[in-house]
């Protein structure tokens, strides 16, 4: 599959050490991985497995220690302001909590607004990017003229989120980085956010990067596994291969964690 498929991202060696001296952590070790265009992707681990440190290097927002990260089969450079902002062009984020991803101060037009002017529109007539932002909107099941004047912290924590993804509809991004999307909203939501966030991949040709402790949703979701432990993918493969035939204790621990509801629970690993 992968054979035919463009590599959108890729890493060799790539690793952070936080700290100087004795007090250093090593979050990321070495770690190596290629992930192809369209290919939906899960990064499976436990808080502190180094996973939203690995994410925060995907997106620029901290440099590797040491190893290379490649965008398109080229190394990546970020060095410049300009070359980070054109860069965010192509990879963007929605994070756990949607509350710290906005400006407080800014209104919700104002976020799609950004948007608009990031992808180049700044200079399109205001009706055409109201149009775009009422379209952006209902992509998601809100409504603008009911959204307009008003502040993110003014919705609920379902409604932040899928503003979150209006943004996404019009930043349309290659790659997509979900870091825990769904955890702080309800069952019904979280269903309803991933829908969305699959629709997108179809319409805009996205490729998702899903970061995550929840190795149920990434079985559902992903067409590529990398199980992260203490820094290290220590497993991946196909959704199937790691997670209906794992070779790694950790892996099976990580399922054997997720409750079944036709067995009997076990409880005494808790």
């Amino acid at each position: 599959m992968s054979s035919e498929k463009k590599l959108c991202l890729s890493g060799s060696g790539v690793t952070k050490v936080f700290g100087f001296g004795r007090n250093t952590t090593l979050a990321v070790d070495h770690v190596d991985f290629n992930f192809y265009e369209g290919e939906i992707i899960s990064i499976v681990g436990e808080s502190g497995s180094g996973k939203t440190t690995l994410a925060k290097m995907l997106l620029g927002l901290i440099n590797p220690t040491e190893g290379e990260i490649y965008f398109q089969g080229e190394k990546r450079d970020i060095s410049t302001h300009r070359k980070k902002k054109e860069y965010w062009k192509s990879i963007q984020a929605i994070f756990q909590d949607p509350f710290s991803s906005y400006n407080i101060f800014n209104k919700i037009d104002t976020v799609l607004l950004d948007c608009i002017r990031m992808r180049g529109g700044g200079k399109l007539p205001y009706e055409q990017k109201v149009e775009m932002m009422t379209e952006a909107c209902s992509f998601v099941n809100l409504k603008f003229e009911e959204l307009t004047n008003k502040y993110p912290f003014e919705l609920s924590g379902g409604q932040q989120q899928r503003l979150m993804i209006a943004r996404i509809f019009l930043l349309k991004p290659k790659i997509l980085l979900a870091d825990e999307p769904t955890s702080m909203i309800d069952a019904c939501s979280r269903a309803t956010i991933l829908d969305m966030l699959m629709q997108l991949r179809d319409e805009i040709g996205m490729t998702p990067i899903f970061i995550t402790h929840d190795i149920g949703l990434a079985y559902y979701v992903s067409d590529s596994v990398y199980i992260m432990e203490r820094g290290k993918f220590v497993e991946s493969g196909s959704a199937d291969d790691v997670i209906l035939h794992p070779k790694e204790p950790y892996t099976r621990r990580l399922i054997s964690d997720v409750p079944k509801i036709y067995e009997e629970w076990d409880l005494s690993t808790v």
